[in-house]
């Protein structure tokens, strides 16, 4: 355990009473959290709570609006982990140095990493559909509105950023095989920017942006067989392209790169997310590799993590960027047969 785990234990307990009115009975480390630290709370009653416990100093307004989106989305019929409330009818209890969330713990769930295959296509497509349609009520994005399409991939800035890490790499003499990889693949990228374009040329003028879950990936999405259980992890409510989102989703680097499949799935996915959300455009669904290509091709992460974050370079996050990288190529491959087996699905 980190230092103070065991202050930190009491004082969650002492809140968990307090604030939640909740008698714990256990309370044990739970599943690694990305920047907070997680525990599994049992109450007396036999019943298990998720607890996040956010490091400070860290955005607690940020973090209470993303539990309150949490709810919203819970209200419109989204399979969710509903945060609780405080006595005080906050989302975040604080105090004495402490600060954390409570929502229900699911029990015999698996998250979505690497796991989209067979009836998890559609039902993925249908859910995150479903999850738009109720997430473009959402008061800070009404209504959905149209932005430029290469903005949704952030291609207008891809040059400066690139351009900015290879110089910060080329001022230093590189330590290890993935710094020297890195840099060599920032390069690459930089130089592939023109073609990029020239792909992104395809893209729909305009494309939707609404309010969305905001970092739907693997782990965010929990599963209970081929079914959706819940969502999760969602942030601040900001309007972002549904398809954007969408496709991070379902070409996640460890489906595309190791289901032979992934094609024809993702084409079953959209077909079922068009069902649920039939609101948005059907030309932006068809563009949905080509966006999702251009945003990984204008993407720096993790390539500058050994000059931003040298201490958190671990060999897995090394181990996603061979395959982040390995994705975007096989996305680009595959760019003008999903959006000719799309048009056949969605017209």
């Amino acid at each position: 355990m980190h230092a103070g785990a065991e202050e930190e234990i009491s004082a969650v307990s002492a809140l968990l009473q307090t604030a939640y009115d909740i008698k714990p009975s256990s309370l044990s480390k739970g599943p690694l959290g990305t920047a907070t630290r997680n525990y599994i709370a049992r109450d007396t009653e036999g019943r298990l709570w998720f607890v996040k416990v956010y490091p400070l100093p860290t955005d607690l307004a940020g973090e209470q609006q993303a539990l309150e989106l949490t709810n919203f989305a819970g209200q419109a019929g989204v399979p969710v982990t509903v945060a609780r409330r405080t006595s005080n009818g906050s989302l975040i209890a604080s105090a004495d140095g402490v600060a954390f969330s409570v929502c229900e713990y699911l029990t015999g769930t698996e998250t979505a990493v690497g796991g989209l295959r067979g009836k998890r296509w559609p039902a993925v497509g249908t859910l995150v559909g479903h999850m738009h349609r109720g997430l473009a009520h959402h008061p800070s994005g009404r209504p959905p509105r149209l932005i430029p399409s290469q903005e949704v991939c952030q291609f207008p800035d891809a040059h400066r950023r690139l351009a900015a890490l290879v110089a910060r790499y080329e001022a230093r003499t590189p330590r290890t095989d993935f710094e020297r990889w890195a840099i060599r693949t920032a390069r690459e990228r930089l130089a592939s920017l023109p073609d990029i374009a020239d792909k992104l040329e395809k893209l729909p003028p305009l494309m939707t942006v609404q309010v969305v879950h905001g970092d739907l990936t693997g782990p965010n999405l929990l599963l209970r067989g081929d079914d959706v259980a819940a969502v999760i992890d969602f942030r601040p409510p900001e309007p972002r392209s549904p398809v954007w989102e969408l496709g991070r989703m379902l070409t996640e680097e460890q489906t595309v790169c190791a289901e032979p499949d992934w094609l024809s799935g993702l084409v079953r996915a959209v077909s079922a997310y068009h069902s649920a959300n039939p609101s948005l455009p059907t030309k932006e669904l068809q563009a949905i590799l080509r966006v999702a290509t251009g945003y990984l091709a204008s993407s720096v992460y993790p390539l500058r993590e050994p000059l931003d974050h040298p201490d958190a370079t671990t060999s897995s996050m090394e181990a996603y960027g061979y395959v982040r990288h390995k994705a975007a190529g096989v996305l680009l491959e595959h760019l003008d047969d999903a959006e000719e087996e799309l048009r056949k699905q969605l017209s």
